[in-house]
């Protein structure tokens, strides 16, 4: 199986050559909006889409996601980012502009389990997820060979509790300088500390379960065990505390008394993979912004 072609890659390239992204999170007061469609304005940019949202008007925090068009985008970006940096100081914002023409690099991790791979590779093969994927890491061989079927390496790591700092020490050589998001498609292992500090908000996660509920290992036995009557898929990013960092998107599905165990997890499948999917492409296209333990998605 083939990814879109080279040929495809640059018509996508061209379509977007000139659009940009500016993200923005500060302090919410009068006048921000307007300074900046002004200074966009006046550096030849066509506003095509913009967001806003903001957690108190008296004393809260303004978020905003702009899409703009501008000529030479590319020759012309830094500048445009080193002009923008009076506006960003004048209202305290902690901001970014990004080329919407380059793909962010998505390293996946995943141990036997081949759902959520799938779904991201099906939808990166068709060019519904824009992005590079340098390589797929796992810490089991199952995969290998579906997954170089779309012509991506794999890497098999096997973790035990002895060589568990050793293999992730591998892993960080790996993924260091090729990764811009990495992403836990069912990946059955909890990354230390020293790992997620290189990576603050760029990993996600899929947890089989509607966070805050069911936490930590086998919450379809113990939703099962309860009688729920739906079930749900969380993904958010990574933080130290296990299945508690910002949450991007969750979705749930009935279920029924008269389904058993392996049929509420293959309804549970369907959600995870379509929760992690839209996660992800969200993330590519700079649309989550992430405050405190929360998440501001522009979908």
């Amino acid at each position: 199986m083939q990814r879109l072609s080279e040929r495809e890659w640059q018509a996508y390239q061209e379509k977007h050559k000139d659009r940009g992204r500016l993200l923005i999170s500060c302090p919410d007061q009068p006048g921000i909006v307007a300074a900046v469609s002004k200074f966009l304005s006046e550096h030849g940019a066509n506003i095509t889409q913009s967001d806003q949202f903001s957690t108190d008007p008296e004393g809260g925090r303004f978020f905003m996601r702009i899409e703009f068009d501008v000529p030479g985008l590319g020759e012309c970006c830094s500048r445009l980012r080193e002009s923008f940096r009076p506006v960003a100081e004048e209202f305290n914002m902690e901001w970014q502009i990004v080329e919407a023409s380059k793909r962010k690099r998505m390293v996946i991790f995943v141990s036997k389990m081949e759902h959520c791979l799938l779904e991201l590779l099906w939808q990166y093969n068709s060019g519904a997820l824009i992005a590079d994927i340098p390589m797929v890491i796992s810490n089991h061989p199952d995969l290998k060979e579906t997954v170089e079927s779309f012509g991506i390496p794999y890497h098999h790591i096997p973790v035990t509790k002895e060589t568990k700092a050793e293999a992730e020490q591998k892993q960080i050589e790996l993924v260091k300088g090729n990764a811009d998001v990495i992403v836990l498609a069912r990946y059955m292992q909890v990354l230390s500390s020293q790992f997620l500090i290189d990576f603050p908000n760029q990993i996600i996660n899929i947890h089989h379960s509607f966070l805050p509920a069911f936490v930590g290992a086998k919450p379809y036995e113990r939703a099962y065990e309860r009688g729920v009557k739906l079930t749900g898929a969380t993904a958010h990013y990574v933080t130290e505390e296990l299945d508690a960092g910002p949450i991007i998107e969750q979705d749930v599905e009935r279920v029924t008394h008269r389904q058993d165990l392996d049929q509420q997890k293959q309804t549970g499948k369907l959600v995870e993979r379509n929760v992690l999917a839209r996660a992800v492409k969200w993330h590519l296209e700079d649309r989550v912004l992430v405050h405190g333990n929360k998440t501001i998605v522009f979908p």
